[in-house]
């Protein structure tokens, strides 16, 4: 009997053993989903998902006192660390992993004991699958109208769980299966600005969490979840014929999440290049005032998310769908010259400078546009003297043409910190647990409490 998708991925990720470059990505994205946990803890979402928590556990939620059970920690920590879409990203998918494995894998860790080393393998393994699963049907499940990190986040939790407590091959399958139907996730946070896309990759971390203990205990799954005529792609992708070369090849080999990408603002991956050519323009003493009119150049593909309906985006109804509004993201850089958690906040996002300047911006769609394979920016103005300026981006910067050193990592992680209310002296703490916590015998998390 030929092995299925699930049977060769659980093979190879039992095997893989991650490079030196992948354990630098694992440890940076360590440090980056802490930091935005505690950066978030104070937030109305946060608080209103920690309401729902069932009673007290062993495990840690960053920046909140006592302990939680394992799916609570998972989902907070999850939600918090989406919650400023803030976190890391895939180019080609895309997929956030780091929001959704590492709280899947701490949570467990805290739980059941699981040491630093087979942290960093469930980990990486976790990270490769989202990343990779992302790509077999390029942006199909975006179409679809659901969230990939959702839907892929899940079985990759699964793996990562699966991985890091030794499971064996027959589990591995089990837990994968098991997952395909926990997957889920729309995108109708896109209409109003909801709150719903926060929580993704929470329920994504906490539900592959279970499917990976199920699997220990003996549930069976379907070896075909992947691949199958009823399966993960097919449901969600309308597909079940994936290239699964993109997903199996090399895998525990050749690392592409050792490419993720660390965002430098706290809105919408493919809406980042736009910010950075508005934050030119502004540098170039273009002024909001003198402007007209701006068109961007764009890709078809992020319209349903990034500029449709237009006129929303060009007057988003709140700070969480300023996030998903190109027009906004512009204005923020020309006006602001960056976009930080500051810039969306509910105040921020009405000031009239800002809202009068994102409903000048419109788009035109850039047949060409190398998207998903790369996330590019373009902002050209017209001014009121008739002159024209703009700028271009040919690239994410964060992404794997143009990454942040692991400095500018650390130094976002203490930012980040410093932000939810830590000291210096705490952020100091996560950046030294960042570089060892992988070679410890058991993860030890409580000084990340409180």
């Amino acid at each position: 009997m030929a092995q299925t998708v699930a049977e060769r991925l659980a093979e190879a990720a039992i095997a893989a053993r991650p490079s030196a470059a992948m354990r630098d990505t694992a440890e940076r994205l360590l440090m980056d989903v802490i930091g935005l946990c505690v950066a978030a803890r104070r937030s109305d979402y946060v608080a209103a998902t920690l309401a729902a928590a069932e009673g007290p556990g062993v495990c840690t939620a960053f920046g909140h006192a006592g302990g939680f059970t394992s799916s609570d920690a998972a989902i907070v920590n999850g939600t918090a660390a989406h919650g400023e879409d803030y976190d890391d990203t895939f180019e080609g998918g895309p997929v956030h992993s780091g929001a959704v494995v590492i709280p899947a894998v701490l949570a467990a860790a805290e739980r059941l004991g699981i040491s630093g080393p087979d942290a960093l393998r469930g980990i990486a393994v976790g990270a490769e699958a989202a990343c990779r699963l992302s790509t077999v049907i390029p942006k199909a499940v975006h179409k679809a109208g659901f969230h990939p990190t959702s839907i892929f986040g899940t079985p990759a939790a699964a793996l990562a769980v699966a991985v890091a407590l030794r499971l064996s091959p027959r589990q591995v399958v089990n837990a994968l299966g098991i997952a395909g139907s926990m997957s889920s996730g729309i995108i109708e946070y896109l209409t109003d600005g909801a709150w719903t896309k926060r929580f993704h990759p929470g329920w994504a971390a906490a539900a592959g969490m279970r499917a990976a203990l199920m699997a220990r205990g003996g549930f069976f799954g379907p070896r075909t979840m992947f691949e199958g005529p009823h399966g993960l792609f097919y449901g969600f992708a309308n597909n079940p014929n994936g290239d699964w070369s993109r997903l199996l090849d090399g895998f525990g080999e050749r690392w592409v999440a050792e490419t993720i990408a660390f965002k430098p603002w706290a809105n919408g991956t493919m809406t980042q290049p736009y910010v950075d050519c508005a934050i030119r323009l502004g540098k170039r003493g273009v002024k909001a005032e003198d402007i007209v009119e701006i068109t961007c150049e764009t890709a078809e593909g992020i319209l349903h998310r990034l500029w449709e309906p237009l006129a929303s985006k060009q007057s988003p109804p709140n700070a969480y769908a300023a996030k998903f509004s190109v027009p906004y993201g512009v204005a923020a850089g020309l006006v602001l010259g960056h976009a930080g958690l500051d810039a969306f906040t509910e105040e921020r996002v009405q000031e009239k400078r800002l809202r009068e300047l994102c409903a000048k911006v419109r788009y035109v769609v850039d047949a060409d546009n190398p998207y998903p394979r790369a996330y590019t920016g373009h902002v050209r103005a017209v001014l009121r003297d008739g002159s024209v300026v703009e700028e271009r981006q040919a690239n994410l910067r964060g992404g794997a043409a143009d990454p942040l050193s692991r400095a500018e990592i650390e130094a976002k992680a203490r930012d980040n910190c410093l932000y939810g209310g830590w000291d210096a002296a705490r952020a100091a703490t996560l950046i030294a647990f960042g570089a060892r916590a992988f070679d410890e015998p058991q993860l030890d998390l409580e000084p990340f409490r409180g």
